[in-house]
């Protein structure tokens, strides 16, 4: 067995800081292979085990026959009931095999029809050593609804449609070379107070993300969840797409309409802790507190109210990976956003622990390796299946090597959430001055980031808009978004101050930020509102569980211009790839006249961020000679800026050493307003 990664030299290399670990990553990675290899003598390999998704909990095979298999330590007996029998307790029992698993097969009715029909309602009854009798939601469940009416938990639905179900269209896009996600929510995508669905979602939102110019799709909350309110972290059925917002087939159709329209389609995953639901999730399943979950304390996660996964179990295992496999294959998505990683990686689960960036931090008793490893094997399995795969970890602890090939010894991520750059943010929206903003902490928080290891750089997300906090536009322009957003009203102070800076926060991060960017639905016009779910505090309202996209559309409204220039960010990015063209070279950073000038990939960027100071003839340095043209202005008319700079300038390179660079030009750069420059010959 192999000591080390085939290319381990390579990590070693590119991160000399990890030299002093070698023998952690060295026991990773033999524990990732010796997980292989039992995988491999066991099960017939990884990708075989994946598939286990085809005869494990109740699957409809396309011979007509019904196959259960179900894993139930605890278990002395289990039945299957349902509409199907009449509810019959003792018709259809499992026969209990090897690995505490129980088998049963229900052979088609004549004509190859399915002994339980489309649709109904199926459950599982178990007997346990201790003398319990449960009635259960298959771990497995492809599909479960709500009926309110009756009772608040969800139920197992049999999803078998006739004649196959949904036929696709559209193939899968290609990966793009430069990676610009939308995040969404299907439920609050709508303006109109209620849930929305998958087929609203495609026919109303997509359009809207393949306009601006994303290239990706982040759905949230597509799991089954029990509680609306959670934004779908809080998982009951991981197998069953939410029927909050549709079916299985509608789901589809989403997928294959942003496939249709060149946009691929990245699922947020929660494989870091599950729901404690016992009726209508996995807890409890068989009676006991462990089963798919560590047993005792260390099986519950304190903050979040949820179980925590045993990533030692053979069966745990075998359940995630064919989770990740199911929605390859079943649903067609492009890849997946792991939320919750920090908590996966330390048996600490992050709590009330600060990370000062320390290697030491990284490489100790509280990593909580088994969790890794299943990590590196998730990523190597997706990478296998599809190399195309897009997987993004949302790490706040910048545990290093977790964007780095599985190859290299690394955890295999394409990418981790840059998340320092909202936290500055809104620190500096809410704590300091405009002339008191430090460029070097904006700089700082922007580019400290781990070479080799690409980021999502990104303002705000899903964390910012909720109750309890606010979004950029809300903190730059809440006292008069109700009011003095009008076009046919003379624009205030406030208004225009809000209107440039959130202009130029968001490209100055999309400029050093990372190697991919990412925008919260509705954030791309300065959505007015916070988000939050219906709940007994708010009278179970859906006021703010909606977008109300409509206001981007209102030719009268001054969210037009923001939604326009977050186009204009996504088209640059699209022309020049900046961002996939190596990291920005910053050339100054001058505290007093508040200028930042970089450049990156073949563009310059100049950003005064200066409240009152407009300069003329400023001197910045450029290492390419040649003649430039503005390819952004943040000050432009058309983005509701006050025209500053004629967009037809020209601006021509004189030689000679100005900030380390060999060439400079002469701009002029108004307050509060950034240019980007590129060069034409």
């Amino acid at each position: 067995m192999a000591e080390q990664a085939p290319e381990f030299d390579k990590l070693l290399t590119g991160d000399p800081y990890l030299r002093l670990h070698q023998d952690d990553l060295i026991y990773r990675w033999k524990k990732f292979q010796e997980m292989l290899k039992s995988l491999e003598d066991s099960e017939g390999g990884l990708e075989k085990f994946s598939l286990s998704y085809q005869h494990c909990g109740i699957v409809q095979k396309d011979n007509g026959d019904v196959e259960v298999c179900e894993w139930a330590p605890n278990a002395v007996s289990v039945a299957v009931v349902g509409d199907f029998n009449g509810w019959n307790e003792t018709s259809h029992m499992c026969a209990p095999t090897a690995f505490c698993k129980f088998q049963l097969s229900i052979p088609a009715l004549s004509g190859g029809k399915s002994p339980i029909p489309h649709g109904s309602k199926v459950k599982l009854l178990l007997k346990t050593h201790d003398g319990q009798t449960l009635w259960r939601m298959s771990p497995w469940t492809k599909y479960a609804t709500q009926d309110q009416s009756v009772s608040m938990d969800f139920q197992p639905i049999h999803w078998a449609p006739p004649n196959g179900g949904y036929q696709w269209q559209h193939p899968t896009p290609p990966r793009p070379k430069s990676v610009r996600i939308y995040e969404g929510h299907v439920g609050i995508s709508s303006p109109e107070a209620k849930v929305a669905s998958y087929t609203y979602f495609a026919d109303n939102i997509l359009p809207r993300v393949k306009d601006l110019g994303y290239n990706c799709v982040e759905l949230m909350a597509i799991m089954e969840h029990a509680y609306y309110g959670s934004f779908g972290y809080h998982v009951t059925s991981f197998f069953a797409v939410s029927s909050r917002y549709g079916t299985p087939d509608e789901f589809k159709y989403l997928v294959d309409k942003a496939h249709g329209l060149g946009l691929r389609v990245i699922l947020d995953v929660v494989h870091s802790h599950a729901a404690k639901n016992v009726n209508d999730g996995l807890n409890r399943f068989d009676g006991t507190d462990h089963g798919f979950f560590h047993s005792g304390g260390k099986g519950d996660h304190s903050l979040w109210d949820s179980r925590i996964f045993d990533y030692t179990q053979w069966e745990t295992l075998r359940f995630l990976l064919s989770n990740l496999r199911w929605y390859l294959d079943e649903y067609r998505v492009d890849g997946f956003r792991y939320d919750g990683v920090t908590s996966m990686l330390y048996s600490h689960r992050g709590i009330a622990t600060g990370f000062s960036g320390g290697y030491h931090e990284y490489f100790n008793i509280g990593v909580d390796v088994d969790a890794l490893v299943y990590l590196m094997m998730a990523n190597h399995l997706l990478h296998t299946l599809r190399p195309d795969t897009i997987t993004i970890a949302e790490d706040v602890s910048g545990m290093p090597t977790l964007c780095r090939p599985i190859r290299e010894g690394g955890i295999g991520f394409d990418y981790r959430m840059a998340m320092a750059g909202p936290d500055l943010w809104i620190k500096l929206l809410k704590e300091v001055k405009d002339e008191d903003w430090s460029l070097e902490n904006i700089w700082w928080a922007l580019t400290n980031r781990r070479e080799h290891e690409p980021c999502i750089a990104y303002t705000e997300c899903h964390d910012q808009a909720l109750v309890g906090d606010k979004t950029l536009a809300f903190w730059l322009m809440d006292a008069e978004m109700y009011t003095n957003m009008s076009t046919l009203s003379p624009r205030t102070l406030l208004i225009d101050r809000g209107l440039a800076l959130h202009k130029m926060i968001r490209l100055i991060t999309m400029g050093l930020g990372g190697e991919a960017y990412l925008n919260f639905i509705g954030n791309e016009f300065g959505h007015p509102e916070w988000l939050d779910f219906p709940r007994e505090g708010n009278g179970f309202s859906f006021h703010y569980a909606r977008r109300q996209m409509n206001l981007a559309d209102d030719k009268l409204l001054r969210y037009k211009f923001l939604y326009g220039f977050d186009k204009a960010m996504q088209s640059l990015d699209e022309e020049f790839s900046f961002m996939i063209n190596g990291r920005a070279h910053v050339s100054r950073k001058h505290e007093g006249d508040k200028l930042f000038v970089f450049e990156r990939g073949s563009l310059l960027w100049i950003f005064n961020f200066h409240p009152t100071k407009s300069y003329t003839d400023y001197k910045v340095g450029v290492n390419e000679a040649g003649k430039y043209r503005v390819a952004l202005d943040t000050d432009s008319v058309v983005f509701d800026g006050h025209g500053r700079v004629d967009p037809g300038s020209e601006f021509i390179t004189t030689p000679g050493d100005w900030d380390g660079r060999s060439h400079s030009l002469m701009v002029y750069t108004p307050s509060r307003s950034a240019l980007v420059l590129a060069r034409t010959l």
